[in-house]
Protein backbone atom coordinates (compact mmCIF):
# COMPACT_ATOMS: atom_id res chain seq x y z
CA UNK A 1 0.00 0.00 0.00
CA UNK A 2 2.85 2.51 0.89
CA UNK A 3 4.77 2.05 -2.40
CA UNK A 4 1.48 2.49 -4.27
CA UNK A 5 0.65 5.71 -2.36
CA UNK A 6 4.69 7.18 -3.23
CA UNK A 7 3.86 6.58 -6.44
CA UNK A 8 0.95 8.65 -6.33
CA UNK A 9 2.70 11.51 -4.31
CA UNK A 10 5.03 11.09 -7.11
CA UNK A 11 2.70 11.38 -9.87
CA UNK A 12 1.31 14.36 -8.19
CA UNK A 13 4.44 16.26 -7.69
CA UNK A 14 4.97 15.51 -11.72
CA UNK A 15 1.91 16.86 -12.69
CA UNK A 16 2.23 20.12 -10.70
CA UNK A 17 5.55 20.56 -11.86
CA UNK A 18 4.56 19.63 -15.63
CA UNK A 19 1.81 22.75 -15.41
CA UNK A 20 4.62 25.58 -14.84
CA UNK A 21 7.37 27.38 -16.99
CA UNK A 22 9.75 29.97 -16.37
CA UNK A 23 9.54 33.80 -18.19
CA UNK A 24 12.35 35.90 -18.65
CA UNK A 25 11.97 39.02 -18.75
CA UNK A 26 14.31 41.22 -20.31
CA UNK A 27 14.28 45.71 -19.39
CA UNK A 28 16.06 47.98 -21.93
CA UNK A 29 16.01 51.67 -22.52
CA UNK A 30 14.39 52.24 -25.73
CA UNK A 31 16.87 55.56 -26.75
CA UNK A 32 20.25 53.16 -26.55
CA UNK A 33 19.11 49.67 -25.85
CA UNK A 34 20.79 49.18 -22.58
CA UNK A 35 19.35 46.75 -19.88
CA UNK A 36 17.58 49.05 -17.02
CA UNK A 37 18.59 47.17 -13.11
CA UNK A 38 16.51 47.75 -10.12
CA UNK A 39 13.31 47.43 -11.91
CA UNK A 40 10.88 46.11 -9.27
CA UNK A 41 8.70 43.64 -10.93
CA UNK A 42 5.75 42.20 -9.46
CA UNK A 43 4.10 38.74 -10.25
CA UNK A 44 0.07 38.21 -9.79
CA UNK A 45 -1.47 34.86 -10.17
CA UNK A 46 -5.24 35.78 -10.39
CA UNK A 47 -5.76 38.67 -7.45
CA UNK A 48 -2.75 37.48 -5.79
CA UNK A 49 0.73 38.22 -5.98
CA UNK A 50 3.33 35.42 -6.17
CA UNK A 51 6.66 37.22 -6.01
CA UNK A 52 8.34 40.31 -6.63
CA UNK A 53 11.85 41.17 -7.21
CA UNK A 54 14.37 43.27 -9.45
CA UNK A 55 15.89 42.83 -12.70
CA UNK A 56 19.80 42.36 -12.36
CA UNK A 57 22.23 44.18 -13.62
CA UNK A 58 21.73 42.39 -17.03
CA UNK A 59 18.25 44.24 -16.94
CA UNK A 60 17.02 40.14 -16.72
CA UNK A 61 14.26 38.71 -14.23
CA UNK A 62 13.12 35.37 -13.73
CA UNK A 63 9.65 34.12 -12.80
CA UNK A 64 7.96 30.41 -12.44
CA UNK A 65 4.38 31.22 -13.97
CA UNK A 66 1.49 28.50 -14.30
CA UNK A 67 0.53 27.39 -17.85
CA UNK A 68 -3.18 26.55 -16.20
CA UNK A 69 -3.64 30.24 -14.86
CA UNK A 70 -3.26 33.62 -16.49
CA UNK A 71 -0.50 35.46 -14.88
CA UNK A 72 -0.05 39.68 -14.78
CA UNK A 73 3.02 41.57 -14.09
CA UNK A 74 3.63 45.03 -12.75
CA UNK A 75 6.66 47.05 -13.21
CA UNK A 76 7.76 50.55 -11.21
CA UNK A 77 11.12 52.05 -11.65
CA UNK A 78 12.31 55.25 -9.96
CA UNK A 79 13.64 56.74 -12.92
CA UNK A 80 11.79 54.84 -16.02
CA UNK A 81 9.20 53.56 -16.81
CA UNK A 82 7.44 50.70 -19.42
CA UNK A 83 6.70 51.76 -22.80
CA UNK A 84 3.38 49.41 -22.58
CA UNK A 85 1.93 47.04 -20.40
CA UNK A 86 3.11 43.38 -20.06
CA UNK A 87 -0.16 41.43 -21.42
CA UNK A 88 -1.92 39.56 -18.79
CA UNK A 89 -2.05 36.18 -20.41
CA UNK A 90 -2.19 31.94 -20.08
CA UNK A 91 1.74 31.04 -20.99
CA UNK A 92 2.52 28.10 -22.84
CA UNK A 93 5.30 26.05 -22.58
CA UNK A 94 7.21 22.86 -21.14
CA UNK A 95 8.93 22.92 -17.40
CA UNK A 96 12.03 23.47 -18.98
CA UNK A 97 11.37 25.81 -21.42
CA UNK A 98 12.31 29.60 -20.64
CA UNK A 99 10.29 32.60 -22.60
CA UNK A 100 11.37 35.88 -22.78
CA UNK A 101 9.19 38.70 -22.38
CA UNK A 102 11.17 42.37 -23.30
CA UNK A 103 9.93 45.18 -22.07
CA UNK A 104 11.00 49.24 -23.33
CA UNK A 105 11.40 51.26 -20.85
CA UNK A 106 11.45 55.37 -21.31
CA UNK A 107 13.07 58.01 -19.35
CA UNK A 108 11.01 60.28 -17.23
CA UNK A 109 12.16 63.49 -17.32
CA UNK A 110 9.93 64.54 -14.54
CA UNK A 111 8.46 62.88 -11.92
CA UNK A 112 5.85 64.36 -9.15
CA UNK A 113 5.96 63.01 -5.95
CA UNK A 114 4.17 63.59 -2.41
CA UNK A 115 4.50 66.75 -0.20
CA UNK A 116 7.15 65.90 2.10
CA UNK A 117 8.04 68.29 5.09
CA UNK A 118 10.64 67.39 7.18
CA UNK A 119 11.08 69.55 10.48
CA UNK A 120 14.16 71.03 12.15
CA UNK A 121 15.47 69.53 14.89
CA UNK A 122 13.72 70.47 18.38
CA UNK A 123 10.52 70.96 16.57
CA UNK A 124 7.64 68.49 16.89
CA UNK A 125 5.80 67.00 14.04
CA UNK A 126 2.17 65.81 14.44
CA UNK A 127 2.67 61.94 13.15
CA UNK A 128 -0.81 61.04 14.78
CA UNK A 129 -3.91 63.30 15.54
CA UNK A 130 -7.68 62.59 15.61
CA UNK A 131 -10.61 64.48 17.31
CA UNK A 132 -12.07 60.99 18.15
CA UNK A 133 -9.75 58.95 19.95
CA UNK A 134 -6.34 59.59 22.06
CA UNK A 135 -3.25 57.67 21.61
CA UNK A 136 -2.66 55.88 25.16
CA UNK A 137 0.65 53.88 23.77
CA UNK A 138 1.96 52.83 20.34
CA UNK A 139 4.96 50.48 19.13
CA UNK A 140 6.54 49.95 15.70
CA UNK A 141 5.99 47.64 13.56
CA UNK A 142 7.90 45.49 11.19
CA UNK A 143 6.96 47.27 8.21
CA UNK A 144 7.31 50.55 9.57
CA UNK A 145 3.91 51.23 10.36
CA UNK A 146 2.51 51.69 13.70
CA UNK A 147 0.38 50.43 16.14
CA UNK A 148 -1.73 52.55 18.19
CA UNK A 149 -3.95 52.02 21.58
CA UNK A 150 -6.53 54.30 21.51
CA UNK A 151 -9.81 55.53 23.52
CA UNK A 152 -12.43 57.57 22.68
CA UNK A 153 -13.26 59.49 25.86
CA UNK A 154 -11.60 57.81 28.66
CA UNK A 155 -10.17 54.27 29.35
CA UNK A 156 -13.18 53.26 31.21
CA UNK A 157 -15.23 53.22 28.33
CA UNK A 158 -13.55 51.10 26.29
CA UNK A 159 -10.01 50.98 23.73
CA UNK A 160 -9.27 50.53 20.58
CA UNK A 161 -6.17 49.12 18.45
CA UNK A 162 -5.34 51.25 15.21
CA UNK A 163 -3.19 50.71 12.54
CA UNK A 164 -1.64 53.70 10.66
CA UNK A 165 1.21 54.23 7.98
CA UNK A 166 2.12 57.62 9.53
CA UNK A 167 -0.31 59.21 7.21
CA UNK A 168 -3.83 57.22 6.56
CA UNK A 169 -5.34 55.01 8.75
CA UNK A 170 -5.55 51.50 7.96
CA UNK A 171 -7.36 49.70 10.21
CA UNK A 172 -9.26 49.66 13.66
CA UNK A 173 -10.57 46.95 15.60
CA UNK A 174 -12.46 47.12 19.78
CA UNK A 175 -10.61 45.36 21.88
CA UNK A 176 -12.91 42.84 24.19
CA UNK A 177 -11.27 44.10 27.37
CA UNK A 178 -10.31 47.25 28.19
CA UNK A 179 -6.40 47.28 27.21
CA UNK A 180 -3.74 48.63 29.67
CA UNK A 181 -0.12 48.53 27.99
CA UNK A 182 1.37 47.55 24.44
CA UNK A 183 4.37 45.07 25.36
CA UNK A 184 6.86 43.20 22.98
CA UNK A 185 8.29 40.18 23.61
CA UNK A 186 11.71 38.66 22.86
CA UNK A 187 10.78 38.33 18.95
CA UNK A 188 9.35 41.74 18.78
CA UNK A 189 6.07 40.55 18.39
CA UNK A 190 3.24 43.35 19.77
CA UNK A 191 1.25 41.96 22.41
CA UNK A 192 -2.00 44.59 24.64
CA UNK A 193 -2.38 43.56 28.34
CA UNK A 194 -5.50 43.78 29.47
CA UNK A 195 -6.82 43.28 33.26
CA UNK A 196 -7.64 39.07 32.94
CA UNK A 197 -5.71 38.69 29.12
CA UNK A 198 -3.13 39.29 27.04
CA UNK A 199 -3.96 39.32 23.47
CA UNK A 200 -1.47 38.43 20.64
CA UNK A 201 -1.56 41.07 17.67
CA UNK A 202 -0.99 40.64 13.90
CA UNK A 203 -1.21 42.44 10.72
CA UNK A 204 -2.33 40.89 7.91
CA UNK A 205 -3.25 42.21 4.40
CA UNK A 206 -3.31 45.53 6.26
CA UNK A 207 -5.87 44.26 8.75
CA UNK A 208 -5.05 43.97 12.79
CA UNK A 209 -6.34 39.98 13.81
CA UNK A 210 -5.65 39.59 17.59
CA UNK A 211 -5.62 36.51 19.60
CA UNK A 212 -6.43 35.40 23.47
CA UNK A 213 -2.94 34.29 25.34
CA UNK A 214 -3.66 33.36 29.13
CA UNK A 215 -2.28 36.22 31.28
CA UNK A 216 -0.52 34.11 33.77
CA UNK A 217 1.29 31.84 31.41
CA UNK A 218 2.54 34.96 29.29
CA UNK A 219 3.66 36.50 31.91
CA UNK A 220 5.48 33.40 33.72
CA UNK A 221 7.22 31.88 30.88
CA UNK A 222 7.29 34.68 27.91
CA UNK A 223 7.78 37.61 29.50
CA UNK A 224 11.20 36.54 31.44
CA UNK A 225 12.77 36.27 28.33
CA UNK A 226 14.61 39.66 27.06
CA UNK A 227 16.70 39.01 24.28
CA UNK A 228 17.97 36.58 21.52
CA UNK A 229 21.55 35.72 20.22
CA UNK A 230 22.15 32.89 17.87
CA UNK A 231 21.79 30.01 19.98
CA UNK A 232 20.93 31.69 23.37
CA UNK A 233 18.11 32.78 25.27
CA UNK A 234 18.50 35.43 28.00
CA UNK A 235 16.32 35.51 30.79
CA UNK A 236 15.90 36.58 34.21
CA UNK A 237 13.87 35.98 37.56
CA UNK A 238 12.88 39.58 38.33
CA UNK A 239 10.28 39.94 41.22
CA UNK A 240 9.25 43.47 41.98
CA UNK A 241 8.58 42.55 45.32
CA UNK A 242 12.57 41.19 45.93
CA UNK A 243 15.22 43.71 46.13
CA UNK A 244 18.29 40.86 44.22
CA UNK A 245 17.26 38.89 41.10
CA UNK A 246 19.39 36.97 38.09
CA UNK A 247 19.68 37.13 34.91
CA UNK A 248 20.29 33.40 33.17
CA UNK A 249 21.28 32.38 29.63
CA UNK A 250 19.51 29.08 28.17
CA UNK A 251 21.10 27.31 25.15
CA UNK A 252 18.77 25.42 22.50
CA UNK A 253 21.47 23.38 21.07
CA UNK A 254 22.43 21.23 24.41
CA UNK A 255 19.86 22.48 26.39
CA UNK A 256 21.74 23.96 29.42
CA UNK A 257 21.11 26.87 31.80
CA UNK A 258 23.75 29.26 33.02
CA UNK A 259 23.40 32.05 35.53
CA UNK A 260 25.48 35.40 34.00
CA UNK A 261 24.83 38.24 36.59
CA UNK A 262 23.42 38.80 39.77
CA UNK A 263 22.01 42.10 40.65
CA UNK A 264 21.22 42.98 43.90
CA UNK A 265 20.88 46.36 45.99
CA UNK A 266 22.70 45.40 49.36
CA UNK A 267 21.22 48.31 51.69
CA UNK A 268 17.71 47.54 50.57
CA UNK A 269 17.85 44.02 51.41
CA UNK A 270 19.52 44.63 54.81
CA UNK A 271 16.27 46.76 55.38
CA UNK A 272 13.97 44.22 53.71
CA UNK A 273 15.23 41.47 55.93
CA UNK A 274 15.65 43.88 59.19
CA UNK A 275 11.86 44.06 58.84
CA UNK A 276 11.07 41.11 60.48
CA UNK A 277 12.52 41.96 63.97
CA UNK A 278 9.61 44.83 64.03
CA UNK A 279 7.12 43.01 63.63
CA UNK A 280 4.40 41.28 65.99
CA UNK A 281 4.52 37.68 67.20
CA UNK A 282 1.33 36.64 65.39
CA UNK A 283 3.16 37.72 62.10
CA UNK A 284 6.41 35.74 62.68
CA UNK A 285 4.69 32.56 64.22
CA UNK A 286 2.98 33.29 60.26
CA UNK A 287 5.75 33.06 58.45
CA UNK A 288 7.79 30.62 60.29
CA UNK A 289 4.67 28.55 58.83
CA UNK A 290 5.42 29.62 55.14
CA UNK A 291 9.25 28.32 56.02
CA UNK A 292 8.75 25.49 56.98
CA UNK A 293 5.53 24.96 54.51
CA UNK A 294 7.62 26.55 51.22
CA UNK A 295 11.56 26.48 52.20
CA UNK A 296 11.39 29.87 51.89
CA UNK A 297 13.44 31.80 54.19
CA UNK A 298 10.95 33.26 57.12
CA UNK A 299 12.44 36.95 56.88
CA UNK A 300 11.98 37.28 52.82
CA UNK A 301 7.94 36.62 53.34
CA UNK A 302 7.75 39.34 55.93
CA UNK A 303 9.74 41.50 53.74
CA UNK A 304 7.92 41.02 50.84
CA UNK A 305 4.85 41.31 52.82
CA UNK A 306 4.94 44.37 54.37
CA UNK A 307 8.07 45.95 53.84
CA UNK A 308 7.44 46.42 50.49
CA UNK A 309 4.54 48.36 50.95
CA UNK A 310 6.84 51.07 52.85
CA UNK A 311 7.97 54.26 51.35
CA UNK A 312 11.65 53.22 51.71
CA UNK A 313 10.92 50.33 49.27
CA UNK A 314 12.52 50.88 45.52
CA UNK A 315 11.59 48.12 42.91
CA UNK A 316 15.39 46.88 41.16
CA UNK A 317 16.15 48.51 37.74
CA UNK A 318 18.91 46.94 36.00
CA UNK A 319 18.09 46.94 32.75
CA UNK A 320 19.47 44.42 29.61
CA UNK A 321 20.19 45.52 25.95
CA UNK A 322 21.60 43.97 22.76
CA UNK A 323 23.16 45.19 20.15
CA UNK A 324 24.50 43.20 17.33
CA UNK A 325 26.83 40.94 19.34
CA UNK A 326 26.99 42.64 22.05
CA UNK A 327 24.86 42.31 25.79
CA UNK A 328 24.93 45.37 28.00
CA UNK A 329 23.41 44.91 31.49
CA UNK A 330 23.11 48.42 33.03
CA UNK A 331 24.13 47.22 37.00
CA UNK A 332 23.14 50.59 38.83
CA UNK A 333 23.91 48.98 42.37
CA UNK A 334 27.20 48.01 41.37
CA UNK A 335 27.54 51.12 39.51
CA UNK A 336 28.89 49.57 36.68
CA UNK A 337 28.13 48.72 32.71
CA UNK A 338 29.06 45.22 32.06
CA UNK A 339 29.56 44.11 28.19
CA UNK A 340 28.78 40.60 27.54
CA UNK A 341 29.82 38.62 24.04
CA UNK A 342 26.66 37.01 22.55
CA UNK A 343 27.98 33.24 24.70
CA UNK A 344 26.81 35.22 27.98
CA UNK A 345 30.83 35.88 28.67
CA UNK A 346 31.78 39.00 30.60
CA UNK A 347 34.41 40.86 28.01
CA UNK A 348 34.58 44.19 29.85
CA UNK A 349 33.17 46.47 32.23
CA UNK A 350 33.07 50.53 32.77
CA UNK A 351 31.78 52.54 35.94
CA UNK A 352 28.24 54.73 35.40
CA UNK A 353 27.62 57.76 37.33
CA UNK A 354 24.30 58.85 35.75
CA UNK A 355 22.33 57.15 38.17
CA UNK A 356 23.75 59.07 41.03
CA UNK A 357 21.86 61.78 42.82
CA UNK A 358 18.91 61.20 40.92
CA UNK A 359 16.82 64.12 42.79
CA UNK A 360 19.15 66.92 41.82
CA UNK A 361 19.50 65.61 37.73
CA UNK A 362 16.47 64.22 37.47
CA UNK A 363 16.96 61.00 36.16
CA UNK A 364 13.37 58.76 36.09
CA UNK A 365 14.89 56.10 36.12
CA UNK A 366 14.68 54.60 32.60
CA UNK A 367 17.07 54.42 29.63
CA UNK A 368 16.15 54.10 26.36
CA UNK A 369 17.28 52.06 22.88
CA UNK A 370 16.55 53.10 19.74
CA UNK A 371 14.76 50.58 17.68
CA UNK A 372 16.78 50.76 14.85
CA UNK A 373 20.13 52.10 15.78
CA UNK A 374 20.63 50.32 18.96
CA UNK A 375 21.63 53.55 20.81
CA UNK A 376 20.76 53.78 24.10
CA UNK A 377 19.93 57.20 25.55
CA UNK A 378 19.27 58.37 29.18
CA UNK A 379 15.89 59.76 30.19
CA UNK A 380 16.38 63.24 32.65
CA UNK A 381 13.19 65.64 33.67
CA UNK A 382 13.68 68.90 35.46
CA UNK A 383 11.05 71.06 36.15
CA UNK A 384 8.55 69.12 33.22
CA UNK A 385 11.04 69.22 30.45
CA UNK A 386 12.24 65.61 29.29
CA UNK A 387 15.67 65.52 28.93
CA UNK A 388 17.69 62.78 26.61
CA UNK A 389 21.24 61.93 26.86
CA UNK A 390 22.85 59.54 24.58
CA UNK A 391 25.42 56.99 26.47
CA UNK A 392 28.30 55.95 24.70
CA UNK A 393 29.18 52.44 25.82
CA UNK A 394 32.57 52.56 25.00
CA UNK A 395 33.68 55.57 26.98
CA UNK A 396 30.50 55.80 29.61
CA UNK A 397 30.18 59.37 28.68
CA UNK A 398 27.40 61.26 28.00
CA UNK A 399 26.24 63.81 25.21
CA UNK A 400 25.00 67.23 25.81
CA UNK A 401 21.67 66.93 27.17
CA UNK A 402 18.78 67.41 24.16
CA UNK A 403 15.50 68.84 25.59
CA UNK A 404 12.25 68.17 24.70
CA UNK A 405 9.87 70.82 23.59
CA UNK A 406 7.10 70.03 25.61
CA UNK A 407 6.18 69.59 29.20
CA UNK A 408 5.68 66.10 30.52
CA UNK A 409 5.60 63.79 27.42
CA UNK A 410 4.41 60.89 28.02
CA UNK A 411 5.47 57.17 27.04
CA UNK A 412 9.37 58.14 25.40
CA UNK A 413 10.32 55.78 22.72
CA UNK A 414 13.25 56.14 19.95
CA UNK A 415 13.33 54.84 16.50
CA UNK A 416 16.01 56.02 13.40
CA UNK A 417 17.60 58.99 15.36
CA UNK A 418 13.77 60.22 15.94
CA UNK A 419 12.16 60.44 19.82
CA UNK A 420 8.02 59.83 19.61
CA UNK A 421 5.74 60.58 22.78
CA UNK A 422 2.20 60.89 22.99
CA UNK A 423 1.43 64.73 24.80
CA UNK A 424 -1.60 66.71 25.79
CA UNK A 425 -1.46 70.60 26.48
CA UNK A 426 -2.34 71.10 29.80
CA UNK A 427 -5.71 71.89 30.80
CA UNK A 428 -6.69 71.38 26.82
CA UNK A 429 -9.92 69.84 25.35
CA UNK A 430 -7.15 68.29 23.08
CA UNK A 431 -7.41 64.65 22.18
CA UNK A 432 -3.87 62.97 23.39
CA UNK A 433 -1.87 63.05 19.93
CA UNK A 434 1.63 61.13 18.89
CA UNK A 435 4.31 63.74 18.39
CA UNK A 436 8.16 63.19 16.62
CA UNK A 437 10.90 64.94 16.99
CA UNK A 438 14.24 64.69 15.24
CA UNK A 439 17.35 64.00 17.56
CA UNK A 440 20.90 65.59 16.35
CA UNK A 441 22.47 62.35 16.09
CA UNK A 442 22.87 60.29 12.76
CA UNK A 443 23.58 57.08 13.84
CA UNK A 444 23.46 54.14 11.00
CA UNK A 445 21.02 51.07 11.52
CA UNK A 446 22.31 47.63 13.83
CA UNK A 447 21.41 44.55 14.67
CA UNK A 448 19.32 45.40 17.79
CA UNK A 449 16.55 43.79 19.85
CA UNK A 450 12.81 43.60 19.64
CA UNK A 451 12.77 44.48 16.58
CA UNK A 452 12.99 42.17 14.07
CA UNK A 453 16.42 42.44 12.64
CA UNK A 454 17.56 39.79 14.87
CA UNK A 455 16.56 35.57 13.89
CA UNK A 456 17.52 32.76 15.79
CA UNK A 457 20.22 30.85 13.89
CA UNK A 458 23.25 29.56 14.72
CA UNK A 459 26.66 31.27 14.20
Amino acid sequence: MKPILSLLFVLFLSAGALSQTTVRIIAKDRSNGDPVSRVFIRQYQGDSMVKSQYTNLKGAAYFTVSTQEATRFELEHIAFSPLEDIQTKIYSGKANDTLTVQVRMYYLKERMLDQVVIKPIGVPDTIFESSRVSVTDFEFLPDDNLLLLTYPKNLKKGTELVLYDGYNLLGEIPLPEKGKELIRDYRGNPHVVTEKNVYGITETNKQIQIAQIEKNYYMTYIAPILDTSYTKYYFSNFNPNYPAFDYFTYDVVDSTYRKIAKVQDDLMMELYRSEFKWVDIRTKLWAKEKENETGIDKEIWVGMYYFTGSIYYKELYAPMFERNDSIFLFDHYKNLLFKYSYLGDVIDSIPIYYHLQAKENGWKKELIQDYETGEIYIHYELAGKAQLRHFNTTTGKLSSPVELHFKYPENIQIKGNSVYYIYRPFESTQKKYLYRERLPFAFKSQKTNKGTLVEMAKP
